[in-house]
C-alpha cells in the first residue's frame, strides 16, 4: 500500500504531520507553513488575497474589505493541487482569517476527474479540539497509534507545567492577552485555558469562544497584573514594532502591569496562535513570563521578551 500524499493548508496541521513522524508524506503546503524549516521547500498551494505587509490597522482594514465580497481572505491554487495529486488535504473551519477555509478546498477539488482526496477539516476552538484535530489527522494518515503517543506526551508536558505552577502557591495573576493591537482584540479559544493552566486568570477572552474585540477603556478599567501581546500572524520583531499602538495610549504608564514591568511581547505566529503541538511551548512561556525567576524553559529572548518601561 502506497504512502499518503498530503497537502496541508494550515500551519498547525503541518506541525501535527511533522510531530507524527510523517513529514516525508507532505507534498504541498500553505503559504504560511514554515515549521519545521524543511517544509518551506514544498510547493505552496495557497496565497493571501490582500497585501500582508503593513501595520495592524492597515491589515485589519484590508481583511475587512476582502471579507465584504468573499468568505475567505485566501485563495487555493487549484492547478497546483491537481498537479500534486494529494490523497489527503488538510484545512480548517475555525476562522476565515486564519487559513484557507473548508469551502475553498471543497470547491477546488469537487470537479477533479482523476481523484478525490480525503479532505480533513480541523476545528480548534478549545484545547480539547486541538487534541481531537491531532487524532483526526493521525487517523487520516493511517497512523492513529502515533497520534495517541504524541498527544499523551504533549499532555504530560502540560500537566508537568501545571503542577510546577501550583507548587509555587502564588496568587493568581490577572492577565490580559492581546491578540490584535489596532483595533484591540483579546485572545479567546485555547489561550484562556493555557493561562488558567499556569495558574493565571484570563481577562476578556473566553475559553472555546472566538477572540472578542475590546476597548482601551475596558483594558484600563481592568488594570491587569500582566499584559501579553501575541498578535495573530506576527513574529517577535514585528510584534515589538507594533507596540506603539499600546504604549502611546493615554494612561499607559499608569497601568499596573506597566508600572511593575510585566508587559511582554511574543512570537504569536509560531506559538500562541497556532493550535498544534507547540501550544505546550506556549504554556511554558506563560510560566516564564508570569513567574519570573522560577521557570526557565529556554524561550526568553527567542520567543518572548519583556517590554521596557
Amino acid at each position: 500500500m502506497s504512502s499518503p500524499r498530503v497537502v496541508s493548508l494550515i500551519a498547525s496541521a503541518t506541525e501535527w504531520v511533522a510531530a507524527l513522524g510523517a513529514t516525508e508524506w507532505l507534498v504541498g503546503r500553505s503559504h504560511e507553513c514554515d515549521y519545521p524549516a524543511d517544509v518551506v521547500a514544498l510547493p505552496a498551494c495557497s496565497a493571501a488575497k490582500f497585501d500582508v505587509h503593513g501595520d495592524s490597522r492597515q491589515i485589519d482594514d484590508r481583511v475587512k474589505a476582502v471579507l465584504q465580497d468573499a468568505t475567505s481572505v485566501y485563495r487555493v491554487d487549484r492547478t497546483q493541487l491537481e498537479t500534486l495529486q494529494p490523497t489527503v488535504v488538510i484545512t480548517q473551519t475555525q476562522c476565515e482569517v486564519c487559513a484557507v477555509s473548508l469551502k475553498d478546498v471543497e470547491a477546488a477539488v469537487c470537479d477533479w476527474a482523476t481523484s478525490r482526496p480525503q479532505v480533513v477539516a480541523c476545528e480548534p476552538n478549545a484545547l480539547a479540539d486541538v487534541w481531537a484535530d491531532g487524532r483526526r489527522i493521525a487517523a487520516a494518515l493511517g497512523i492513529p497509534e502515533a497520534g495517541e503517543r504524541v498527544i499523551t506526551s504533549l499532555q504530560q508536558r502540560l500537566q508537568s507545567v501545571n503542577r510546577s505552577c501550583q507548587l509555587l502557591g502564588q496568587p493568581s495573576p490577572r492577565v490580559a492577552c492581546v491578540e490584535w493591537l489596532e483595533p484591540l482584540m483579546a485572545a479567546g479559544n485555547w489561550i484562556p485555558e493555557l493561562v488558567e493552566l499556569v495558574g493565571g486568570v484570563s481577562l476578556f477572552g473566553e475559553a472555546g469562544k472566538h477572540s472578542p474585540w475590546m476597548t482601551w477603556e475596558a483594558l484600563v478599567a481592568a488594570d491587569p497584573d500582566a499584559i501579553i501581546a501575541l498578535p495573530c500572524g506576527f513574529d517577535l520583531p514585528r510584534t515589538s514594532s507594533e507596540m506603539h499602538w499600546l504604549t502611546q495610549r493615554p494612561d499607559w504608564t499608569e497601568l499596573r502591569a506597566v508600572r511593575s514591568g510585566r508587559v511582554y511581547v511574543t512570537d504569536g505566529n509560531a506559538y500562541f496562535n497556532r493550535p498544534g503541538p507547540r501550544l505546550v511551548e506556549s504554556a511554558e512561556m506563560l510560566a516564564e513570563m508570569l513567574y519570573p525567576g522560577h521557570f526557565d524553559y529556554g524561550h526568553r529572548g527567542s520567543a518572548w521578551r519583556p517590554v521596557c518601561k
